[in-house]
């Protein structure tokens, strides 16, 4: 494989499984070190020996990110002993699926403050760090032509469009797109890189609770929902954490320079815009 990130330090949050966990082990095979962060010390240990199985520096960190005292120290942490942060990767998140006129302010508070405000605030502290790095003479003349940074964060297809039984998971999602656009702004002028990334249907742990949740509130049988998703998608499958991460890693190279704002759709076609 081509070693796109070669030399990177890169910080992937909720890595300890799943989508986060193929992304820092695509980001390693690409050349990078990993920093990889999550609420649960025993997964993120778990991939941080992987990464290390395949020759790459990693240390694994344990952080909820709903808990924003929790962020800075891990940024802290992690210049302490990498030296610089390239590459930040914000996949952690939660999914609660309830009918709207179920929506209760507890489970609303924790799916926003995790997926959305944990999200903009590692973004926060991850992109001061990277300003730190960028040589002077960029910071003065306001342009590079190469990239000193970049971030990606996770939407999903959830939102492009509201979801009936999602509506604080659609609402953190679709805040993430506007973050981003906001974070890409704000960081251009260093020429940092803020996109981000719509998963659709992923089979992760996730993806099959969500599915448990839906078929108990529409009556439906285990799996059925997820199938009903997968047959409105125009290819035909579900996707896969390894479909996911290699958009991801296109988006943490050089190879993405000249891109920033944008989230892309990684979801077999099922959203087209």
């Amino acid at each position: 494989m081509e070693q796109r990130l070669s030399g990177e330090i890169a910080v992937v949050t909720g890595s300890g499984q799943g989508i986060g966990k193929a992304v820092a082990l695509r980001l390693a095979r690409e050349g990078a070190d990993v920093a990889v962060a999550d609420i649960n010390p025993n997964t993120a240990e778990q991939t941080a020996q992987e990464i290390r199985a395949i020759k790459r520096l990693s240390l694994a960190y344990r952080i909820d990110v709903a808990d924003i005292s929790q962020i800075q120290p891990m940024v802290d942490s992690v210049v302490g002993e990498f030296g610089r942060i390239d590459v930040l990767v914000n996949v952690a998140g939660v999914a609660q699926t309830e009918p709207f006129i179920e929506l209760a302010e507890e489970g609303w508070d924790r799916v926003i403050d995790t997926n959305l405000k944990g999200t903009a605030f590692c973004i926060r502290s991850v992109g001061e760090q990277m300003i730190k790095q960028v040589p002077d003479e960029v910071k003065a003349a306001g342009r590079a032509d190469r990239s000193f940074g970049k971030i990606v964060s996770f939407s999903s297809i959830s939102g492009r469009r509201g979801r009936a039984m999602q509506p604080a998971y659609a609402a953190s999602k679709a805040g993430i797109i506007s973050i981003t656009q906001s974070a890409a702004l704000a960081f251009a002028p260093y020429n940092i890189n803020v996109n981000a990334v719509c998963p659709g249907v992923i089979p992760t742990a996730m993806w099959e609770q969500i599915d448990l949740d839906r078929s108990r509130i529409s009556g439906l049988r285990p799996g059925e929902s997820m199938k009903s998703f997968i047959e409105q998608i125009p290819l035909k499958r579900a996707g896969s954490p390894e479909d996911v991460a290699g958009v991801v890693a296109f988006l943490c190279s050089s190879d993405s320079d000249y891109m920033t704002g944008q989230t892309l759709n990684v979801d077999g076609g099922f959203e087209m815009e």
